[in-house]
């Protein structure tokens, strides 16, 4: 197998252009939500009626479209990223939208960011090169039906049984008994899905990918399966993260599911693109301290700005600027819900990438 590797970080062409948009991605994801929200507060101060009660006023502001098309940006730009880099490489990435999200809300929306969630931010940045550093390559895929292919060798089979047979067993049996008192009934059902999501949208986004460069893909059912199966999961995960976030604290939910969706996905791209079997273990046992890394900063960052927002309730003012951990989605009898800067509409209740890629 032919490699191209990048002189300063051993990156192939492909792996580069995939990093790229990775970054793209977390940049615009993270500055949408701050984007947003200020139209948000706009629109609430032009109505007098906010999202969260009903109002729509924020659909004419056009600061709230400038973000939500921002948004879209940085996701379509998630999307082709796994068409060119390992899920390994591009999945660890999406924490970096939290890091553009808590920054620009130092500064924009003037929420204070402790300076353990500058420590949180710096673990995330410092564990995200360890993983890019010591990524694996892409190998090189010329047809859908080489995708196809891995996609139904026995190991990738047995572990897409194992996801389907675990959410049968979450939804039907463990989530009308205990799914609103255990936050990782709702959550593992996300991050299960979301596994299979992003190996359908890696699949899908290769074969667009070669349909772009003359090598037509759409005459294959294949395409058109993966397409499926990325709408049937989408649809799933988004239902159970609602869920789980309109049921937990904010501060509890997404840390949890971006470990779990992370890892998840890690394993199944290691088992379906058998990222890891041109690595030594050196650079696997890299790639794993350094993906442990940005899960620790990633909880520490949602943590200390959880715990800076929890802490002003506790004085004798509100806070001027609520911070932005909030406005995902706070969870039942979290003060935070009766504070109207918070509340907002439904399709903000979900930070990515991490997203669903």
């Amino acid at each position: 197998m032919e490699k191209n590797n990048n002189s300063n970080l051993g990156l192939s062409k492909d792996n580069l252009k995939g990093f790229i948009l990775a970054l793209l991605s977390s940049g615009f994801i993270g500055a949408s939500f701050i984007i947003k929200k200020k139209g948000l507060r706009r629109a609430a101060a032009s109505s007098g009626v906010r999202a969260g009660y009903g109002g729509y006023a924020y659909l004419l502001e056009p600061r709230w479209w400038v973000g939500f098309i921002t948004m879209i940006v940085g996701e379509v730009a998630n999307f082709t990223a796994y068409a060119f880099a390992p899920a390994v490489l591009v999945t660890p990435l999406g924490a970096l939208s939290i890091i553009v999200s808590a920054v620009l809300a130092h500064f924009i929306l003037k929420e204070k960011l402790h300076k353990l969630g500058v420590l949180g931010c710096v673990m995330c940045i410092a564990g995200s090169i360890i993983v890019v550093i010591h990524a694996p390559q892409e190998h090189p895929i010329h047809s859908v039906l080489e995708v196809w292919n891995l996609a139904i060798q026995p190991a990738f089979l047995l572990y897409v049984a194992s996801v389907i047979v675990l959410v049968f067993i979450l939804v039907f049996h463990f989530a009308p008994r205990c799914g609103h008192t255990n936050v990782l009934i709702f959550t593992g059902i996300c991050s299960l899905m979301g596994s299979l999501s992003v190996m359908s949208v890696k699949a899908l986004g290769t074969a667009l990918k070669l349909t772009f460069e003359g090598n037509n893909q759409l005459n294959n059912p294949q395409t058109w399966f993966f397409m499926l199966v990325v709408a049937t999961c989408v649809i799933i995960q988004m239902n159970y993260l609602n869920k789980a976030l309109d049921t937990f604290n904010t501060a509890v939910v997404s840390p949890i599911y971006y470990v779990m969706f992370t890892t998840l996905t890690i394993l199944a791209s290691v088992i379906m693109f058998k990222d890891w079997d041109d690595q030594s273990s050196g650079s696997i046992v890299s790639e794993i301290c350094g993906f442990i890394v940005v899960l620790s900063g990633t909880i520490l960052l949602h943590t200390t700005r959880e715990f800076e927002r929890s802490s002003s309730f506790r004085g004798n003012y509100m806070p001027v600027s609520p911070s932005l951990s909030a406005q995902l989605c706070s969870g039942n009898g979290d003060p935070s819900k009766h504070d109207e800067e918070n509340v907002i509409p439904s399709d903000e209740i979900c930070l990515r990438r991490q997203e669903l890629y």
